[in-house]
């Protein structure tokens, strides 16, 4: 019986220790904090095996600084590919494994957040890093060295799932593009846009992964039709097949790293078409299947081979400039997605339409960031008001005109995406030109 009991007893601390660990941490490298200056950034991968040039472009990133893993589940599997395999020079990678929700509160994870240069973000299953990290510290210290430190950040699968403004949060489990497609409104459909990881340039995009194993573009497509019903925001996509990554630089142009002309890697950049009038689906309803044709120029995709040198860009900043891509125009008929080549896009381009006899009015700078600047022609028919109208019909500014040849509006309070300016002069004609909000 004597040694029974501190049996018994080692044994209850050794369960107590086990049940109560939130956490699991592994550190290849340096204990001791390098403080460095990081290039920042932004890399996302379409899931199963990492692109070699592409997680080398995303140490670079961090100047020889301290990379940190985040993770729900698996050990220690980046360490030592990220601290030595690469022949990227790093003081230290450590991969934190959350157990459970309340490692948030751990203070040792968050000096660990505040001193590193890169955040990696494993694949998984993303609601378990929504459900982990979101309205609590984690994803405030995630943000604040993004937006404080300009640290490097990037995922995978999962990882990248999360980066969006607009993000498929999978609460309710994933949708296939079969069922998204047939039924918009299904339950498993769960686009969120809480408050989030705030990645830079990815503020109205809602990214995608494993586009190629399965075909995921169809439920892509659902959730930005759900993005636009929802919430009258023409959302845009960004997407990559499996083993290719689209790694973005601090000025917003976006490279495509895969194993292209070997394999066929692509990377998508999918928006609504900003040349049409009114880009609102035929029918995007519950239980019905999703239409979205118009005239089948719905969507505009600017398709991308991934390169071994990431050759292959796309500016963000425009969502318009390529350079060894095509573009595509994408629709969806009755519920079937459908594909065919398409024109280079061109959201600068003003369309008129118009009621009646109508003056010429210039709208500069757009796309407006900031402010636009509204002039009129002096012509005997005087413009008395002015509407601006988002893209389901809605009225978001109305004002009256006092006749001057010239008005500048704020655009700061409008989301970005494209709107109506609507012009009604004294003659009862109305003119509308497209504005672009960025």
């Amino acid at each position: 019986m004597k040694y029974l009991l501190p049996l018994v007893i080692f044994m209850l601390g050794l369960n107590r220790s086990a049940l109560s660990q939130n956490y699991n941490s592994y550190l290849t490298g340096s204990a001791v904090d390098l403080k460095v200056d990081p290039s920042g950034g932004l890399c996302l991968m379409g899931g199963a095996s990492e692109d070699d040039n592409a997680m080398t472009w995303f140490l670079q990133q961090a100047n020889g600084g301290d990379i940190l893993v985040l993770r729900a589940s698996g050990s220690d599997g980046y360490n030592n590919y990220l601290y030595s395999n690469l022949g990227i020079s790093v003081n230290s990678v450590e991969t934190i494994v959350f157990n459970d929700s309340s490692a948030a509160n751990e203070a040792y994870i968050h000096q660990k957040i505040q001193e590193a240069e890169a955040i990696w973000m494993a694949g998984g299953d993303q609601w378990d890093y929504i459900s982990y990290w979101r309205n609590n510290s984690i994803d405030s210290l995630i943000n604040d060295a993004i937006a404080n430190r300009n640290i490097v950040i990037g995922g995978t699968s999962a990882g990248m799932a999360i980066q969006g403004g607009f993000y498929f949060s999978a609460e309710n489990g994933t949708v296939t593009s079969a069922s998204a497609l047939a039924n918009p409104f299904t339950t498993n459909i769960t686009v969120d846009s809480s408050s989030f990881i705030s990645s830079p340039y990815l503020s109205e995009v809602i990214t995608d992964t494993h586009y190629d194993n399965p075909d995921r573009k169809g439920r892509h497509l659902v959730f930005l039709a759900r993005i636009l019903v929802d919430y009258g925001i023409a959302a845009k996509g960004i997407a990559c097949d499996e083993y290719t990554a689209v790694c973005i630089d601090t000025n917003g142009i976006a490279k495509v790293f895969g194993g292209y002309p070997s394999y066929d890697d692509n990377a998508y950049f999918i928006q609504t078409n900003c040349e049409l009038p009114n880009v609102t689906p035929e029918n995007c309803s519950a239980g019905n299947p999703l239409d979205w044709n118009l005239g089948n120029e719905a969507i505009k995709v600017y398709a991308v081979k991934g390169t071994s040198s990431g050759a292959n860009t796309f500016d963000l900043n425009d969502w318009e400039t390529g350079t060894g891509g095509v573009w595509e125009n994408w629709y969806v008929d009755q519920g079937l997605l459908q594909q065919q080549a398409g024109l280079a896009l061109n959201c600068n381009s003003v369309s008129v339409s118009q009621l009646g006899k109508i003056d010429k009015i210039q709208l500069h700078p757009n796309p407006a960031i900031d402010f636009v600047i509204i002039k009129f022609d002096p012509t005997d028919s005087r413009p008395q008001s002015l509407k601006i109208v988002n893209q389901l019909g809605q009225v978001i500014k109305q004002i009256r005109l006092s006749g001057s040849d010239e008005i500048q509006l704020t655009t700061r309070d409008l989301r970005s995406g494209l709107y109506s300016v609507e012009i009604k002069y004294s003659n009862d004609s109305i003119r509308v030109e497209k504005l672009v909000v960025k």
